[in-house]
């Protein structure tokens, strides 16, 4: 039984006491880790291969693990950044989502549960994506998705070469990894926007004044209002496909150029 079907239940117990002892230090181990993540000391991507490699620790059996982060605000299977503990969970991962378009983790985002199968060359759910895997050597799989209570983060997806390997116990304690993972992604993530929006925001402050010296050479030349002249910068760079920007600074250089010819005429 899964922690979801346990009403939420953060205890689990193990169907072979004789493991859970090293079952249980792995999961506090991945979970210590997973903890002392600052989003602020790693890229987006980095942070996303460490939950991979972290995932594939503490779940029992795992070969390889793989995060797929989705685009905020969709539950389809529209990816935004993927990262992978092992290089075979690349090359599946390619298959999923640049291929077949089928797998496991896309069911787990779209119907925001987990899935498993232990015989991924015969599964019907994924007649596509399953045979392919399969010839892989691949054969076990469990995807669990990443969810806050109002959305949809990614999910995690961990692979093992041999059958029927993730049972409810697995389940479980990907369960519980997947909770706390959801909040360091989601954080990492919304700290990569910010950063990514600070550096537009810096980038069009510094842009202003050469945007205003155009402006001004465009109404001194034409006669024209400053929104006038603001809107004709604008038509030329959506025209040519160019960064306002850009075509600001070459009305600027262009008058200077003319300028410094006139000087030297004169």
């Amino acid at each position: 039984m899964t922690q979801s079907e346990r009403d939420g239940s953060q205890t689990w117990t193990s169907p072979n006491p004789e493991h859970a002892g090293d079952a249980e230090a792995d999961l506090q181990a991945s979970l210590a880790d997973l903890a002392r993540l600052v989003a602020g000391a790693y890229g987006l991507k980095e942070l996303l291969a460490r939950v991979a490699t972290y995932a594939a620790r503490a779940i029992p059996g795992a070969d390889g693990a793989g995060v797929t982060l989705l685009r905020p605000g969709r539950s389809d299977n529209r990816v935004e950044a993927l990262a992978a503990s092992a290089a075979f969970v690349e090359q599946i991962d390619a298959i999923q989502y640049d291929v077949v378009n089928e797998g496991p983790c896309i069911t787990a985002a779209l119907e925001r549960r987990t899935v498993r199968s232990g015989s991924l060359a015969g599964e019907k759910m994924w007649p596509r994506f399953g045979p392919r895997v399969g010839r892989l050597g691949v054969h076990s799989v469990l995807s669990l998705p990443l969810l806050l209570p109002d959305q949809l983060v990614g999910a995690i997806n961990v692979y093992a070469h041999a059958k029927d390997v993730f049972d409810d116990h697995a389940a479980e304690i990907g369960e519980l990894f997947a909770a706390p993972a959801a909040v360091a992604i989601h954080n990492a993530q919304a700290l990569a926007e910010a950063l990514t929006l600070a550096t537009q925001l810096q980038s069009a402050l510094s842009s202003r004044p050469v945007i205003d010296q155009a402006v001004g050479i465009i109404r001194a030349r034409s006669g024209i209002t400053t929104d006038d002249a603001f809107a004709r910068l604008r038509a030329i760079s959506q025209a040519e496909n160019i960064k306002l920007n850009v075509v600001a600074q070459q009305v600027v250089y262009e008058a200077v150029r003319r300028a410094r010819a006139r000087h030297s005429d004169s």
